[in-house]
């Protein structure tokens, strides 16, 4: 079952980085597979912890690269990535203390978050880098 449509207005026009924004999607898709039914593999634990080092390895390679270019908007782009992971590092916490989660809710969450990232932030970053 996927979690998460890969969508048109993900893309940010760069093949290399809406190659890796799939890759994280379907990394996203593959782990929820894993965790579901009777033969789980992963639990949803491990499933959002390797959703957050994942994602967390991306933006710090990102913020690198905007740190490197000097990049005007750093601050703010930084910014909207240490968001994303408060509210992983948030939804983990949840989990953890009420043993609850909801497929529809975090993949609502993730998906909005990528449509209004990808198409703003990441978009701006990558045509000004060229």
């Amino acid at each position: 079952m996927v979690l998460i449509e890969w969508k048109k207005e993900f893309e940010v026009g760069v093949p290399d980085v809406d190659h890796e924004h799939q890759e994280i999607i379907d990394l996203i898709n593959k782990l929820h597979d894993a965790m579901r039914g009777e033969h789980a593999t992963i639990s949803v634990m491990d499933f959002l912890g390797e959703i957050y080092a994942h994602v967390s390895a991306h933006f710090a390679l990102e913020e690198k690269i905007m740190r490197t270019k000097r990049y005007d908007q750093y601050t703010d782009h930084k910014a909207d990535h240490e968001r994303l992971l408060d509210e992983l590092r948030d939804i983990m916490d949840d989990y953890e203390e009420n043993a609850y989660f909801s497929d529809e809710e975090f993949a609502g969450h993730v998906e909005r978050w990528f449509t209004e990232h990808f198409k703003t932030k990441d978009a701006r970053l990558h045509k000004h880098l060229g």
